[in-house]
């Protein structure tokens, strides 16, 4: 009876956690500095952007960084991997070979802008620490004579791509991890990491922990004064903060939940209840002094938006939904990253989401107010595949004659129904998107929450001189679309209804 008794209290605490986290990612927190305010309204307004995870793990085929991650996890060290160390440095070795020859990022850049792309972020940094700028803190670089790309013109590929998509007239984004596996003040050589967490006791050795500090803000001031203007600074990692924050995982005050059965929990946590599958251990203050940074970087880029991804307050001016879309209208600014094809890098041979899968999404992700972050693994010699062009290409397209649908919108009630997804303009338009199945044609079109204003013009865009009629049955907007235009629709996709002034 004890044990049953102490696994209830411990899922009740659990769930606890969970629901907690659950409140957390949903809570927003708004930047007091009205500049900053001004540039979300207008990033808000763009709605669809490029991701891209590039680095020397591009020439595996792997997952980026996670493999010399030691967590039980399914996208962590792969089973095959039977000597850690030797593979660690195996893949740290990857810097010698990485030689990405046919890099072009104006033909990147240029096919972005062609799908309606209006802003880029890219991986200057990820986890594992290899650097895809010119960095004078580190060797473990690109541009390092470690990696034969150092001697191409186009070595500093951070740079290379900044200017190419600026001139394309996106705005510029620059992930950068706040963890940094590569570093010996992150992970300290005289002890083996045993997660994504430093590894060493911050309490103990300050002074190591200060001088990772030092170096992140070093790293990040760099790109904020040596890349031209950047709009967006992405910031992945989020069990880095000051303790107190939210954390990636359900926790405990002033403790972390940790699947690692051996671990050793201490006479001084008994108190802590079991729970099934975890064990307790002590949260470290990874405190990467972000509001000293922020200021910092404000200082010479006074209109960046900041992102510290799964941090809430103030420096998270956007949340960031990770690979899914939020089933809601979520009521803050947000923007869902998800991937076009395979995994987050090049992997070998990627099945990618169909043209109609991207276009429904985006349209899904907009009716909710949220931007879409697509991202396009580049592979090992700086291509993309074939195929991310065609999808890209085709969303393009669609954009170019339903974009009046999607760009500079706000979301509008009933937000989604069924195959419909809606949204609104400033100037008192709103548009309903019909999501189509191949071959698909609807002689109607029936929604509740709002009705055409007396004398408005409904249209179908892409189709001009065709006026719709509509009527109201109770509660019902009911659109009527003529039989006599199918097969002219503009897309077998979607297409978009506008209504020229809804009531409000």
């Amino acid at each position: 009876m004890r044990n049953l008794k102490k696994y209830l209290l411990g899922f009740t605490v659990l769930m606890g956690c969970l629901t907690l986290r659950a409140q957390e990612d949903e809570r927003y927190v708004a930047d007091p500095n009205p500049l900053i305010q001004k540039r979300i309204d207008q990033w808000q307004d763009i709605k669809f952007g490029l991701l891209m995870h590039w680095g020397t793990y591009s020439q595996w085929g792997i997952v980026e960084s996670w493999s010399i991650c030691p967590e039980d996890e399914g996208w962590c060290v792969p089973d095959t991997v039977k000597d850690y160390f030797s593979y660690k440095k195996q893949y740290e070795g990857l810097q010698k070979t990485f030689n990405p020859q046919k890099f072009d990022p104006q033909k990147w850049a240029k096919a972005a802008k062609d799908a309606g792309m209006k802003y880029v972020v890219f991986t200057t940094k990820h986890h594992d620490g290899f650097c895809m700028f010119d960095s004078k803190y580190t060797d473990y670089k690109i541009t390092s004579p470690n990696t034969p790309f150092h001697t191409n013109s186009k070595a500093n590929v951070t740079k290379e791509i900044f200017s190419a998509f600026r001139n394309e007239g996106l705005w510029i984004g620059a992930y950068f991890s706040k963890p940094d596996w590569h570093s010996e003040n992150y992970w300290w050589p005289q002890f083996p990491p045993f997660n994504r967490n430093v590894n060493y006791d911050i309490a103990t050795y300050p002074d190591r922990w200060n001088k990772f500090v030092d170096y992140t803000h070093n790293q990040v001031m760099e790109l904020c004064t040596d890349y031209g203007k950047i709009d967006i600074l992405w910031f992945d990692g989020g069990w880095v903060h000051k303790l107190g924050e939210s954390a990636e995982k359900p926790e405990l005050p002033g403790y972390m939940l940790s699947k690692d059965p051996n671990f050793d929990v201490g006479k001084n946590l008994n108190h802590i209840p079991f729970i099934p599958g975890y064990q307790v251990t002590k949260r470290q203050n990874q405190d990467i002094k972000m509001d000293e940074l922020v200021s910092k970087v404000r200082s010479v880029q006074p209109e960046v938006i900041v992102v510290d991804r799964a941090v809430p307050g103030k420096n998270q001016n956007y949340l960031t939904p990770e690979n899914q879309v939020p089933n809601k209208m979520l009521p803050h600014p947000w923007e869902s990253c998800i991937i076009m094809g395979g995994g987050w890098s090049y992997s070998f041979n990627p099945e990618f989401k169909t043209s109609r899968e991207l276009v429904h999404m985006l349209a899904d992700i907009v009716a909710k107010g949220g931007n879409l972050l697509l991202n396009i693994g580049p592979g090992p010699d700086g291509t993309w595949y074939d195929e991310a062009y065609v999808r890209l290409k085709d969303m393009g397209s669609w954009l170019q004659i339903n974009g009046e649908a999607i760009y500079g919108t706000r979301p509008i009630a009933p937000y989604f129904v069924d195959n419909l997804r809606f949204t609104r303009k400033k100037d008192g338009s709103a548009y309903i998107i019909q999501l189509l199945k191949e071959n698909e044609f609807p002689a109607e079109i029936s929604f509740k929450g709002f009705f055409p204003k007396k004398g408005a013009k409904l249209s179908i865009l892409g189709l001009p001189g065709v006026n719709l009629k509509w009527k109201k049955e109770g509660e019902v907007c009911k659109i009527v679309i003529p039989a006599t235009l199918k097969g002219k629709i503009p897309s077998n996709y979607a297409f978009s209804v506008k209504i020229s002034e809804v009531e409000n």
